[in-house]
């Protein structure tokens, strides 16, 4: 019940000099406690009348308070319950891209392959003449092979001991008219170096000393190549040059006479 008009009768008497605790207590101790309760009074009903809108305020505010936390629940549940549907979608669009990216690598891999592939073909097709050419070459070739043999199974067991101008009458005018009065189909232009021994072997016995001569290399063919043990008649010691560096890793034994 006190008020603003209360407060303000009492204050000359709390202005008074006399007017304290212990000026009461000289009195009367009653005195004394009703002086200190009405200074009580005073400080309660100003610290009351501003704490009370404070309440007020405080009891807003937590009404409030509380009506923004069920709204902020609602919205948290609304955003978990769309997250959670996000996270759906993006998984399914993670996935969806992680789909497209293995396609894409596909087709590129595709792709690749598909130029490499006609790339190879028209490389290829540039072959088939070539390829045709050389099929129709090896048949012909197959035919002649039997007349081939004879000149060079001829050649390593009869032409060892002459030179190159007999050599090749044996060759050319002996036995091909031989073949051809036989039927026996030959090469005309039968190369007996290249049919006997490889480029790499007459390179390597160069290396060893033999000379690069056509007689020289058919002599080393007849050599490497005859099922008799060769006679070398050797004036310059060319030919036992090179067999002695040909067979150095053999040990072979040279006696000198």
């Amino acid at each position: 019940t006190i008020n603003d008009e209360t407060v303000e009768l009492v204050q000359p008497y709390f202005e008074m000099e006399d007017y304290t605790l212990e000026n009461g207590k000289k009195v009367c101790g009653n005195v004394a406690g009703l002086l200190s309760w009405t200074k009580a009074m005073v400080v309660f009903y100003g610290v009351n009348r501003e704490v009370l809108p404070l309440k007020a305020n405080l009891a807003k505010q937590e009404g409030r308070l509380k009506i923004a936390n069920a709204e902020k629940d609602k919205a948290q549940a609304e955003l978990d319950e769309k997250q959670a549907e996000l996270d759906k979608v993006q998984a399914k669009f993670d996935a969806a891209m992680k789909e497209k990216m293995d396609l894409e690598n596909d087709a590129e891999t595709c792709k690749r392959k598909m130029q490499a592939a006609s790339a190879l073909i028209d490389g290829l097709s540039g072959e088939k003449v070539r390829w045709t050419q050389q099929s129709k070459e090896f048949k012909a070739q197959i035919k002649r092979l039997v007349g081939d043999i004879l000149l060079c199974t001829g050649f390593l067991s009869y032409c060892g001991p002459f030179n190159q101008d007999f050599r090749n009458l044996l060759l050319k005018d002996l036995w091909e008219t031989e073949l051809r009065a036989h039927k026996i189909p030959f090469s005309d232009d039968l190369n007996l170096i290249s049919m006997l021994v490889d480029q790499p072997t007459i390179s390597e016995w160069n290396l060893q000393g033999l000379p690069g001569d056509h007689l020289s290399i058919q002599n080393g063919i007849i050599v490497t190549k005859a099922s008799r043990y060769p006679l070398l008649v050797d004036p310059q010691t060319q030919g036992k040059a090179w067999v002695i560096n040909k067979e150095q890793e053999n040990e072979l034994q040279v006696n000198s006479v």
